[in-house]
This record gives structure tokens, C-alpha cells and sequence, in this order.
């Protein structure tokens, strides 16, 4: 890696760590070290399930992507994982204290989440100090889980977008 982005610099501004969560990787922190030092400002897409990693990490990030995957309180029947509610809550707050840039973002699936769901998540967000938001819509492409990829009816519609989109200071909405 190191050898391509010596390779690329003057071309490229940054570097995005991501894929599956990158903060499962001890490596992690000094891999950004070393291509921080090549010149390039780093990013991070993270789930935020490993706070801890997340405070270590932040004064080492320029960017934050920080998936948010359902109102707290729901967060295990999406995960499966007990606690994982409150660990993203945690990373959350880390990451809004730090001062990083950030976009907060959420994927919808109409089978996992519901118009309220979406409702009360934007306003835990927009309480917690949330400014960046983005809700993308779920893409099958790749998935493995009939259940999931199977058609469902849109969540997305014009008057929820326009009701989450009020309560943020940047708002995106992405489409499958």
C-alpha cells in the first residue's frame, strides 16, 4: 500500500480507511501514521463499535464517516449484538467532542427499519449535536440474505426526507 500511495502523491489529498470495520485492525493507528507522514489527510468509515479505539484514533483523523444504524434502544435487533446501542452512542459523542469532521449516516431497509424508526433516530441525533446527515438506501448488490434483498415497498419518501432533512444543518440524501 505504501508503495502505491508513494506513487500517488501530488495526485491524491486522502485516504479512507475502510471495509468491514477497520477499527477491529491493531494495525490500525499506525498504518495512519505512516501514510499521514507520506502528506495525505485520513479518513475513517466506522460503526463506532469499539469506542475505546475511537478516542485513540481521532486526533489521528482529519474525516469521519460514522454509521448509525437504528434509534439506540434497537440497535441489538439490527447488530445482534447486546450493548452495541450504547457502545455507537459512546462513539458518537467521542467523535462530535473531538472537533473532526464528520458525516453521520444511516442505511434504510424497510424490513428493519420503519418512517418512526427513521423519526426518532433524526431526533436523537439532531439532540445529541448531530450538523451532517445522510441516509442512503439499502442496495442488494452483494447481500447474502434472501430475506433482505428480496423487493420491499420504499421507506423513503419525499415528506420523510423533507422531516428528517429539517432538523440538520447538512442533509444527503442517497438512493439505491
Amino acid at each position: 500500500m505504501v508503495k502505491f500511495l508513494k506513487r500517488r502523491q501530488g495526485l491524491l489529498d486522502a485516504v479512507v480507511f475502510s471495509g468491514g470495520e477497520p477499527t477491529l485492525q491493531a494495525a490500525l493507528p499506525d498504518a495512519i501514521r505512516e501514510v499521514r507522514a507520506l502528506g495525505f489527510r485520513i479518513g475513517l468509515h466506522t460503526a463506532a463499535p469499539y469506542p475505546h479505539q475511537i478516542k485513540a484514533l481521532l486526533p489521528l483523523l482529519d474525516w469521519v464517516g460514522l454509521d448509525i444504524k437504528a434509534p439506540f434502544d434497537q440497535y441489538e435487533a439490527i447488530t445482534g449484538v447486546p450493548g452495541s446501542g450504547e457502545k455507537a452512542r459512546e462513539g458518537l459523542t467521542l467523535l462530535l467532542e473531538s472537533g473532526v469532521d464528520y458525516e453521520v449516516r444511516t442505511t434504510v431497509h424497510a424490513r428493519l427499519h420503519s418512517a418512526a424508526d427513521l423519526l426518532r433516530l433524526a431526533d436523537e441525533l439532531q439532540a445529541g449535536g448531530v450538523k451532517s446527515y445522510a441516509v442512503q438506501e439499502f442496495r442488494a448488490q452483494g447481500c447474502r440474505n434472501a430475506e433482505l434483498c428480496a423487493p420491499t415497498p420504499p421507506l423513503l419518501n419525499p415528506q420523510l426526507s423533507s422531516a428528517i432533512s429539517q432538523r440538520f444543518k447538512s442533509f444527503t440524501l442517497r438512493q439505491a
